[in-house]
């Protein structure tokens, strides 16, 4: 959460930005032009930052928008293998402005339904896309990440700690909650510590999130994080796309399907794959110690 305090000046909700498709080289294509994001793709990796650094990264409902349409537009792009989300300024996302949510229009009368509960409800779909995307996904979660942040930091396939980083889920203690994330950090940490965050509020620091799995790779200095990153790009690369996109697909289906859906399932796609000529040309070039063509570096 952010608010007025010690947090800079206050800034309210803007716009999401039109979707703009610039021209760039090969090496370096710009996807969109945002309001409140920063997106570019270089090469096979999409770079996701949240562009609110006086705000920590905090989330407006214009920047809840932003993002499901940029998650959208990754999905669409089949140059794109890896999404990276980072946050400007040193933090990750600070969850939601309080400063915007405290701005409310007047309750309907009469009964009808509010307006704020699917503009709320949206911020889960914009939760829902980054979860399944066919591509691998990246957050560097640094400073603060809480409510929300800790959300996508909690969707992403591969998150990597700075020894800054601190997660919670605070807004019981200002009276409301996180309505649309608690799915996503029940299936990454387990009920038990998620009740636990939820009934105390407190803020856990880097090296306890990742022992409760938030994170695999703890690092303390920028050179650490980019050595890490690039490492774990260098896999993802070498694995082929559809391939990724099947076996990352079956893994969360196993969190709301039946087992023996989830083995059908993966034994018809196993085969379907298997018929690919991709198989075969990955088969022959492991057999013959060399790379396959969609493997890079």
């Amino acid at each position: 959460m952010s608010g007025r305090d010690a947090r800079g000046p206050m800034s309210r909700s803007e716009p999401g930005g039109p979707m703009n498709f610039a021209s760039h080289d090969a090496k370096k294509a710009a996807m969109v032009a945002y309001t409140l994001l920063d997106v570019i793709r270089q090469g096979p990796v999409t770079r996701l930052t949240f562009n609110r650094p006086a705000r920590r990264n905090a989330l407006t409902h214009g920047m809840m928008l932003e993002l499901e349409e940029a998650f959208g537009a990754v999905r669409g792009d089949p140059d794109c293998r890896v999404l990276v989300l980072r946050g400007a300024g040193g933090h990750f996302c600070a969850g939601g402005d309080l400063d915007a949510m405290a701005a409310m229009p007047p309750q309907p009368a009469n009964g009808a339904e509010d307006p704020l509960v699917p503009a709320y409800r949206q911020f889960g779909d914009a939760l829902l896309a980054l979860n399944t995307l066919p591509q691998a996904t990246v957050s560097i979660v640094e400073g603060s990440a809480v409510g929300g942040g800790f959300g996508m930091a909690c969707c992403s396939d591969v998150v990597i700690l700075h020894a800054s980083a601190r997660f919670g889920i605070p807004e019981p203690k200002v009276g409301f909650i996180p309505s649309q994330i608690i799915p996503f950090l029940v299936r990454r940490m387990g009920e038990g510590a998620v009740r636990d965050l939820a009934v105390t509020g407190r803020v856990i620091d880097a090296a306890e999130a990742c022992r409760l799995g938030v994170g695999r790779h703890l690092c303390s200095t920028e050179t650490e994080i980019d050595a890490t990153l690039a490492a774990v790009i260098a896999d993802i690369l070498r694995l082929e796309p559809r391939a990724l996109a099947t076996v990352k697909d079956l893994v969360l289906g196993c969190a709301t399907m039946d087992d023996r859906a989830v083995l059908d399932d993966a034994a018809e796609r196993l085969v379907g794959l298997l018929r690919r000529p991709q198989a075969s040309i990955g088969i022959r070039a492991f057999m013959a110690k060399t790379a396959p063509p969609w493997a890079k570096g």
